[in-house]
């Protein structure tokens, strides 16, 4: 026993090293029977996939360095995916848009079906390595004429049978189904992760989309308070002008300034529309109007500093990046079901029941009734093609591969250019404040001097547009530090719910 056992496994490393060498298909079909039993005592066992190997992640094992980097950031420090969207968003009006987000975004409801899709195609590939039994009833009629009936009577004959078949069942001796199985659930795998990923993406936008509306309208109402002073202070010029006090050139330049703040406020009336609009896209649904934000909060996040950890952890636990490697590993399993072409496939059907020519005497003890039908396909001649499909399905592998570098060198960029920002914000923070508390200053200085007949109305006109100009660039600079939080949580893998 144990010599036929070892002949067995000798006769299965033979059949395991010929899939995995491109041999002429004459060469092929020289199979002896004696392999075809081996394999057919060890089914089950073989499986001609290429033995998975990680490709080596294509970026640095650091974060870049340089000026524009932070210094110091602690490692020990809370990771992006160890945070919840909900501990990482403290506002609470943020947090009820992101989960209507959550409930209502159509992109995300199609990600949920696309994976209840990917689950039952799983299922379908998966039922494929049992035998499908079926229950049969079947009933016949037929009349013999004279003619051919042997008998020279005409006669009627009549056929009843119950029973349960199993049809074409294929031995899955190289592993053809079980790889066809593998590659299905790699793809269910990877539709879960792409969910995951546009999760993430969702509860960034909301954040992005509810940020970019508070700036605007905190623009809008820097436009309507800069009109209202100016308004104030072209009536004032007027009156003076009405007197002999100032000249029309002082008035029209007041004009110019009232004029440009009404241009301002019709523009950041259309951006705080299009901004709510983009809002109640994303949502999926009317945003409530008590949700809506009127200025930025400088504490809209609970965490200002995120440890980005090391690049070799953290790219490979994105989303993003597990669904390109589920898919490709679904590649590498398609090269063994191609490779398993170029092999014998044993298919059975059969059944086994009740036949009798009466229906009273079906259930008789007599009348049993089986069949047994194996077929043995040999590949031998097919011009080439199951070669060209093994061809085909390790290019698929190649560019899956490709794929799969590319998407970890796009993260290791997208948290580049966030760390980039991150570690120059802060700086532009302070030297936009005090740009605008100088550029006030001299603003206030040039209008008492223009009030004590020192200066010409110019020279607090561009004081007035310079301050305008200083005020608005401490908004956008504030938006985009806030932006950036959102930015770096999101391209270090943070946001999915817990």
């Amino acid at each position: 026993m144990k010599k036929m056992s070892k002949t067995l496994c000798r006769l299965a490393g033979k059949i395991r090293r010929r899939a995995t060498t491109r041999v002429a298909p004459t060469r092929r079909a020289g199979l002896h029977f004696p392999v075809l039993l081996a394999a057919l005592c060890l089914s089950g066992c073989t499986n001609l996939a290429p033995l998975y190997t990680r490709p080596a992640a294509p970026v640095p094992d650091a974060w870049p360095d340089g000026p524009a980097y932070q210094q110091g950031i602690t490692p020990t420090g809370k990771t992006a995916v160890d945070i919840a969207w909900q501990e990482f968003f403290r506002d609470p009006q943020l947090q009820e848009l992101i989960a209507l987000a959550l409930k209502n975004n159509r992109d995300l409801r199609v990600a949920a079906l696309n994976i209840e899709r990917s689950r039952a195609q799983y299922r379908i590939q998966r039922a494929e390595l049992f035998p499908q039994v079926d229950g049969t009833a079947a009933g016949s009629g037929q009349r013999v004429p004279e003619s051919l009936s042997g008998t020279g009577k005409a006669k009627t004959i009549h056929q009843y049978s119950v029973g349960l078949g199993v049809s074409s069942y294929e031995l899955d001796l190289f592993g053809r189904v079980q790889n066809l199985k593998d590659q299905a659930l790699e793809e269910f795998l990877a539709t879960e992760q792409a969910r995951r990923s546009i999760q993430i993406s969702l509860v960034a936008e909301v954040a992005a989309n509810y940020l970019n509306l508070a700036g605007d309208r905190e623009r809008l109402q820097l436009a309507r308070d800069t009109m209202e002073a100016q308004q104030a202070t072209f009536q004032l010029i007027k009156r003076r002008f009405e007197l002999g006090a100032s000249s029309e050139l002082d008035l029209r330049q007041a004009q110019t300034r009232v004029d440009a703040a009404r241009v301002d406020i019709a523009r950041y009336t259309t951006l705080v529309a299009q901004d709510e609009n983009a809002l109640t896209l994303v949502l999926g649904s009317p945003v409530p109007a008590g949700l809506l934000p009127q200025a930025l909060d400088e504490n809209l996040t609970a965490v200002q500093d995120i440890a980005p950890g090391l690049p070799s952890g953290m790219l490979l636990a994105r989303p993003d990046v597990l669904a390109a490697e589920n898919q490709l590993k679904g590649y590498n399993a398609n090269i063994g079901a191609a490779r398993a072409a170029f092999f014998p496939r044993i298919t059975l059907t059969g059944s086994v029941g009740l036949a009798s020519d009466e229906l009273s005497g079906l259930f008789q003890s007599d009348s049993g009734a089986w069949s047994f039908a194996p077929q043995i396909t040999l590949p031998i001649f097919d011009a080439g093609s199951n070669q060209a499909k093994l061809k085909v399905a390790e290019v698929d592998r190649d560019i899956a591969v490709a794929r799969y570098e590319k998407t970890i060198q796009t993260a290791f960029r997208e948290v580049a250019d966030a760390l980039a920002q991150r570690g120059t914000i802060d700086d532009q923070m302070a030297a936009q404040r005090s740009l605008t508390e100088a550029t006030e200053a001299s603003y206030l200085l040039s209008r008492a001097r223009y009030e004590q007949g020192i200066d010409s109305y110019l020279t607090v006109l561009d004081s007035q547009r310079s301050l305008y100009s200083a005020q608005q660039d401490l908004i956008a600079t504030r938006l985009t530090r806030q932006q950036n939080l959102v930015t770096l949580y999101k391209v270090l893998g943070g946001g999915a719910a817990q």
